[in-house]
């Protein structure tokens, strides 16, 4: 239709998979854009929207966020005037009663004063929050004591009181801190308190049952109501409710870091500079604690919904992990070939199958899947894009499931990992970040999912750790940690942010030194693909980044640090720059980024091996072309659609039997049929 009714080219329309997998949204657009742009849209009075050809792909966007958001974020955000709302109504009151006093700035200030006033709103906003926390004790918990019964206290005000008693010696600290030269102990303070302040995992997972059940009680009891309204006028003159201060203490334990990061952005000196990312890692680590902490116990909600809403179930689902999705299914077996309509529960250890009655289930299978394994055996109708769809997306939690049991490196290092269920909210003595927990049935160690190939060596029974029983949950709250200073640096190496590349990667052919994107880009782009550079940022001189040639194109990759690894991906980390380097020299960037289909073949420091013409802008070097003869409508993502008389550029013939790697329409693909009419080059 749109080549027939409205003029468009071939070339200018997206695939299925574009828009149904954002395989390249960017087409999408492209598309919508062409429309917009023709005579009958022009007709119709619809606005056109150009079309930005200097625009990234996909792939490009993705791999280079962090560094436009480096790039852009001191020039264009002033995060010290206005503490990032994320809920509008929370943070609302919260500012209302952080606000700090005004203070005359001079006309143009400098780094120093943006410095002083960083550090004069940490302490002055820590005060306040110190005075918010014992409004709430003496003028809210104090009275109500008298009207109402121990456990609505417990539930309403949860750990308020351990809270306050943290903060008040918490300020006592800071402002001696403060008072030092140039605040130079601050950041220990931080990294001091960072286990203290764990008192907020129980708040923050309870405070939204807090508000439900003192807004309960308050509907049931009038003379409570008007307590509330007494107690709201002496605090505060009724400006704030107790449910409005109950949601202050989540608001500000999520705040501290974003404080301490406009307070490194404006230090000035190294060393101090450096030790405010280690208060800043702390409370980064503090923040995702307490989110992680909420989330699980909302996970715990939803699994004992399912627990009371399955009949014939004695079992405590909760021994099997958290749920990874719920949905209606076809099941067939061997004794019956009839496809039958069930409703599934699969959590990280079982599979439930249920039959549908109204709103509640009868339990029909109980499918432990530590005994089981995941095939593809489907042989439905596999144009259908939307079954093929959502049986890839059940396969894929399977194997997810599967793979949580039986990690890799579970027997790394003589451990016997096993997954964990730690009931007390705790930071691991580890690398990485929060996924699932696994303790060594031997060591008791613990550790995260992807660190268990990093634990030191099992050294046998050790001291048992708070917790619950083995196959339980995944742990409520595990986080990752870094060292204090002075910890043992064989248990603290490479936890720091690394300064420097490391000399051995400096003399390396592959390092370029300090440079930006296009400085890469012109060393580059007269090169062979396959070509790259390992560089160092420019806007930080602490990270890094490779440049690469592919496809006609430099394409940049970040190189993300933290716990002292390197990462361009979530799935994998390398404890150095030279070790990440020789994994990619071997295994192909393609499955972090679906457009880099390649390896770092060659150092851009070494000499080249053939002689290279550059290619004209947008072309690819292909063997040939070939001529469809017939339609041909892709059924996966790996395939290309095809019309009779389409011209495919072939790019390699040693696909598997059958298959070509060929481009159409500026898509690339291994999944070209070769009965076709090949032409010449």
């Amino acid at each position: 239709t749109c080549c027939e009714k409205f003029g468009l080219k071939r070339s200018d329309l997206f695939e299925a998979f574009d828009l149904f997998d954002v395989q390249d949204f960017g087409k999408v657009i492209y598309t919508l854009s062409a429309l917009s742009w023709t005579e009958i849209a022009q007709n119709k009075g619809i606005m056109p929207f150009p079309i930005d050809e200097d625009s990234m792909g996909d792939e490009d966007i993705y791999s280079g966020l962090s560094d436009q958001i480096d790039d852009t974020v001191e020039e264009d955000e002033d995060l010290y005037d206005c503490v990032e709302n994320e809920e509008a109504e929370g943070d609302e009151i919260y500012e209302d009663l952080m606000r700090t006093d005004p203070v005359p700035t001079p006309h143009k200030m400098t780094e120093y004063d943006k410095r002083c006033c960083c550090l004069r709103e940490i302490q002055q906003t820590e005060e306040k929050y110190t005075d918010t926390l014992a409004s709430i004790q003496q003028h809210f918990m104090k009275p109500l004591q008298r009207f109402l019964k121990p456990q609505d206290i417990e539930i309403i005000f949860v750990n308020i009181e351990d809270l306050l008693r943290v903060h008040t010696h918490f300020l006592k600290e800071m402002k001696e801190a403060l008072s030092t030269p140039a605040a130079s102990t601050l950041y220990q303070v931080f990294i001091k308190y960072k286990e203290r302040f764990l008192v907020y995992g129980r708040y923050c997972s309870q405070v939204e049952s807090a508000s439900k059940h003192l807004d309960q009680v308050a509907t049931a009891r009038e003379d409570v109501q008007m307590k509330l309204e007494e107690c709201s006028q002496r605090a505060n003159n009724g400006r704030f409710t107790l449910r409005d201060l109950l949601m202050v203490p989540m608001q500000r334990v999520l705040k501290y870091h974003l404080l301490l990061q406009e307070l490194v952005k404006h230090t000035q000196d190294a060393m101090e500079k450096e030790n405010l990312r280690l208060a800043l890692d702390a409370m980064r680590d503090l923040a995702q604690c307490v989110n992680e902490v909420k989330r699980d116990n909302e996970t715990l909600r939803q699994i004992t919904n399912f627990q009371l809403s399955i009949e014939n179930l004695d079992q405590s689902l909760a021994h099997y992990g958290r749920p990874k999705m719920d949905g209606e299914l076809k099941i067939t077996s061997v004794e019956r070939r009839s496809k039958m309509d069930r409703y599934a529960f699969l959590l990280d250890k079982a599979l439930l199958i249920c039959k549908r009655r109204g709103d509640s289930y009868d339990l029909k299978d109980f499918v432990n899947l530590h005994s089981f394994q995941v095939r593809d055996d489907s042989s439905g109708d596999r144009d259908n894009k939307k079954y093929m769809s959502s049986i890839y997306h059940t396969c894929m939690c399977m194997c997810a499931c599967i793979s949580n049991i039986y990690p890799e490196n579970a027997t790394a290092n003589g451990h016997d990992f096993q997954m964990f269920s730690f009931e007390e909210t705790t930071f691991l003595q580890g690398l990485g970040t929060f996924y699932q927990g696994y303790r060594c049935h031997r060591c008791r160690a613990p550790a995260h999912k992807e660190c268990l190939g990093r634990v030191p060596p099992c050294d046998g029974p050790g001291d048992t750790l708070a917790g619950g029983a083995v196959w339980g949950r995944r742990p409520a709250g595990l986080c990752c940690s870094r060292p204090e200073p002075g910890t043992d640096a064989g248990h603290s190496a490479g936890f720091r942010r690394p300064p420097v590349p490391p000399l051995t990667l400096v003399s390396l052919c592959r390092y370029a030194g300090p440079m930006e994107r296009a400085g890469a880009e012109n060393i580059l782009t007269n090169r062979s693909d396959g070509t790259f550079l390992v560089r160092q940022r420019v806007k930080d001189s602490a990270e890094f980044a490779i440049s690469i040639k592919c496809s006609v194109e430099v394409k940049h990759i970040k190189i993300m640090t933290a716990e002292g690894l390197y990462r361009i991906t979530e799935k994998k980390a390398f404890r150095g720059l030279t070790e990440l380097v020789e994994f990619y020299q071997k295994n192909s960037l393609k499955d972090c980024f679906k457009s880099l289909d390649t390896t770092l073949q060659f150092p851009f420091k070494e000499p080249e091996r053939r002689a290279i013409s550059k290619p004209p802008a947008g072309s690819t070097k292909y063997f040939g072309t070939a001529k469809a003869r017939y339609d041909f409508c892709a059924r996966d993502r790996s395939e290309l659609s095809l019309k009779e008389g389409d011209i495919v550029k072939i790019l390699n013939k040693k696909g598997q039997q059958g298959w070509w790697r060929g481009e159409i329409y500026g898509r690339v693909s291994w999944r070209i049929l070769v009965d076709a009419n090949e032409a010449e080059p």
